[in-house]
């Protein structure tokens, strides 16, 4: 059975299969933070911020997290899937910049810890403050070839949750991942990154003028949302949404579902179309090919994180 997890309780995660790279050179700051979202002066060797790359149509390319390492260089980590991807975005925007990108993902394990408070830390690892739940949590960047005594450190004051327990926790807590809530189709204010990853007063960045105009206009095509299922039948990524009153009217799909034991209920994350995206709004989750006079799933819009 999957562990239950307190949304404050003492817990660590195995993050060290995602993507790390190293960025440094003369131009590196400047380079950087011409395409990120986020202000890159607020990176440093004990913070890491979140922030998002775009295409010119304001579109995601990756979404990281950017902190400094001893020597000031930038450290990038995103997720696994992004590993040929992320790279290649950023080096063909390397023209005439002294700037240099190193995949230095088998160099480093990462640790991923939350609890009420900043945790003692290790002489073995590097610590970085870092929202990756929407709520305070730290980093232990370290040599591989330490994992098994850091492991054990930290197993004394904190239970691991491993794969499918943080599956689960991520949808909780309402965060998107790439690959599954977050896709080149897909604009960061419309998966509710803009408080964690846009900064508006920062200077130019590739994809700013359509993020710009969506900040003036107030207003998105879908939002990332969460979905309970009122039957308790257990929902699924890929489901289309209709609304309730009117069978065929298209409301958006569902990208991840679990089971949350915490909550005892059949949850979902899923982008639903304006209009239908309020909080109790009723709709039906409906599998590609069934008829419009299948019954389908009862589903209800809800606030994130689940609670």
């Amino acid at each position: 059975m999957t562990p239950v997890v307190d949304l404050k309780g003492p817990a660590f995660f195995d993050f060290s299969s995602r993507v790390k790279l190293r960025m440094n050179g003369a131009d590196s700051f400047r380079f950087l933070n011409g395409q990120i979202t986020n202000d890159l002066r607020h990176a440093s060797t004990t913070l890491a911020i979140q922030a998002s790359v775009l295409n010119a149509k304001g579109k995601l390319s990756a979404h990281v997290l950017i902190s400094r390492d001893a020597n000031g260089t930038f450290l990038l980590d995103a997720d696994q899937e992004l590993r040929e991807e992320l790279p290649a975005r950023l080096e063909r925007y390397i023209i005439a910049d002294d700037v240099q990108l190193e995949d230095v993902t088998p160099q480093f394990s990462v640790f991923h810890l939350i609890g009420d408070s900043a945790p003692d830390g290790t002489a073995a690892a590097r610590m970085v403050a870092v929202d990756r739940f929407g709520m305070a949590g730290w980093d232990l960047w370290f040599d591989p070839t330490l994992e098994t005594e850091v492991r054990g450190q930290l197993s004394s004051h904190f239970v691991f949750c491993e794969e499918s327990c943080a599956e689960v926790f991520r949808i909780e807590r309402g965060i998107p991942r790439w690959g599954r809530e977050l896709t080149n189709d897909i604009i960061p204010i419309e998966a509710n990154l803009e408080t964690a990853s846009i900064d508006y007063g920062k200077g130019c960045y590739i994809g700013q003028e359509v993020i710009s105009r969506m900040k003036m206009s107030g207003q998105t095509n879908k939002r990332l949302c969460g979905l309970v299922s009122r039957s308790d039948v257990p929902l699924g990524a890929g489901v289309r949404l209709y609304a309730e009153t009117d069978a065929g009217k298209d409301a958006g799909w569902i990208t991840s579902a679990v089971r949350s034991m915490r909550l005892g209920k059949e949850i979902a994350l899923g982008y639903v179309k304006r209009g239908f995206n309020s909080a109790g709004t009723h709709l039906v989750a409906r599998a590609n090919g069934d008829s419009e006079t299948n019954a389908g799933i009862p589903a209800e819009v809800v606030p994130l994180p689940f609670n």
